[in-house]
């Protein structure tokens, strides 16, 4: 849970702007064999480190659903001989945003910080991963937000959609579960739990560290000793089961007294190493993932009034994959809405793209990819992203390379091969009229 402190400077907020082109990595191996990327930029007295342990969400244990997330929401609650109210000081003090995220798949870290703070912002940061508190009171008043941010999400249509969506698609497999888990296991967790999943899981083989900003080599391979050199040298050993999305045409149905029903759709996927991807990636810009320039949009939002907005997205996971879509329309049009959706599922599965969608969908991937690197914390979060996925570190050179390659018949293929309106599992919370849950 990333602290964000609302007088932090300006400053701390520039983009680089920086074209994709003109970034050089660099890989640092601290003595102690640390490694990180690091991409240097002293134009503003900023530094960013963004960090990823693997093994996230997906390894709580049975009936401890949402403990990764408590401890990444308690590791910045005092650390050493600071207490939760003494470090929270100190990071107000110096201007230093610090948090921690968990995912279904990883466990991550940030800091951000101006460079004439910056001793103080590693140790801290040190102290959080190292030597966390979880001190009684602290962990208490997290666990109580936790439960109320429950309750509200049990309200909440997107949420609700969500949460059965995945149960649906991963039945029987951790990806199935709540991510901030149920009141029920929220309540069970016990400080012990917190402390073992620190020594088990944050270790140095299964961590990734990106840098970026004003911090040279050297700089920074004493600070990967000093901020990760306590850790053990390995995590416990953990296997998660690779699991084919149980897509089925079927459609849940959760009845809520709300004006517009939420729809969320999808089906299994691919993952983010097959060699189908950038295809995949291609063909789903222009079914749902190109904001105004898709179809799901044209057919759903502009031509017929249905929903203010519907798209796409592949959901690569590090053992299944997923291509998810969703909207919301006024519960006596859900019928329609589904009906036009899977048309264009089944249209883009049996005809593909035309030759000026796919010429106009590279033109808009690789003009706009030089977007992403827009400020230190995003470049440092991709090239996290890029060594989890073991792409290379030339991998922002040659990507937009990977785009132009793809051909329409590729495309076409993937379409084929991954799209079937049969197939979809659909959820939707509200009052549709006359759609009728399947068995």
């Amino acid at each position: 849970m990333t602290r964000y402190l609302s007088f932090l400077p300006a400053l701390l907020f520039l983009v680089i702007a920086v074209p994709a082109k003109a970034i050089e990595i660099k890989e640092v191996v601290s003595p102690k064999g640390i490694k990180a990327w690091l991409v240097e930029d002293h134009a503003n007295p900023i530094v960013t480190l963004h960090f990823v342990f693997r093994g996230g969400i997906a390894l709580d244990p049975a009936g401890k659903e949402g403990l990764a997330n408590l401890v990444a929401s308690t590791l910045d609650e005092g650390g050493g001989n600071l207490t939760s109210q003494k470090f929270q000081r100190k990071l107000e003090d110096k201007a230093i945003s610090l948090g921690f995220d968990a995912s279904r798949d990883g466990f991550s870290g940030s800091l951000r910080t101006l460079t004439r703070n910056q001793d103080t912002a590693f140790d801290l940061m040190r102290l959080a991963v190292t030597k966390p508190r979880f001190d009684s009171e602290a962990v208490e008043r997290i666990r109580n937000q936790i439960m109320a941010g429950i309750r509200r999400n049990s309200e909440n249509p997107q949420r609700i959609a969500a949460h059965n969506f995945y149960l649906k698609m991963f039945p029987n497999h951790p990806y199935g579960r709540p991510s901030d888990g149920s009141l029920e296991s929220i309540r069970v967790i016990k400080l012990v739990d917190l402390k073992l999943f620190v020594s088990q899981r944050l270790a140095l083989d299964n961590l990734i560290i990106s840098a970026v900003g004003d911090i040279t080599p050297g700089k920074l391979k004493t600070v990967l000793d000093q901020i990760f050199g306590a850790l053990p040298p390995k995590a416990s050993p953990w296997k998660i089961t690779e699991i084919t999305p149980q897509s089925a045409n079927s459609t849940v149905v959760i009845e809520k007294s709300i004006p517009q029903s939420v729809i969320l759709f999808g089906q299994a996927g691919i993952k983010r190493n097959h060699p189908d991807f950038y295809a995949a990636y291609v063909m789903n810009y222009v079914l749902g993932g190109g904001g105004f320039e898709s179809r799901l949009y044209e057919e759903i939002r502009e031509k017929r009034g249905l929903a203010y907005s519907a798209y796409s997205y592949l959901y690569p996971l590090d053992h299944a994959g997923l291509i998810i879509g969703g909207t919301s329309t006024a519960n006596a049009r859900v019928n329609e809405t589904l009906s036009v959706l899977k048309n264009e599922w089944r249209r883009m599965s049996q005809k593909g793209l035309t030759p000026e969608e796919l010429k106009d969908a590279k033109t808009y991937l690789t003009g706009s990819y030089a977007l992403r690197f827009s400020s230190s914390q995003r470049i440092a979060r991709m090239m996290t992203g890029i060594q989890l996925e073991k792409l290379g570190i030339d991998y922002i050179e040659k990507r937009n390379g990977y785009i132009q390659s793809v051909t329409l018949a590729h495309t076409n293929r993937v379409a084929a091969k991954l799209l079937d309106p049969n197939n979809l599992t659909t959820v939707i919370v509200g009052k549709p009229d006359g759609v009728k849950a399947t068995p």
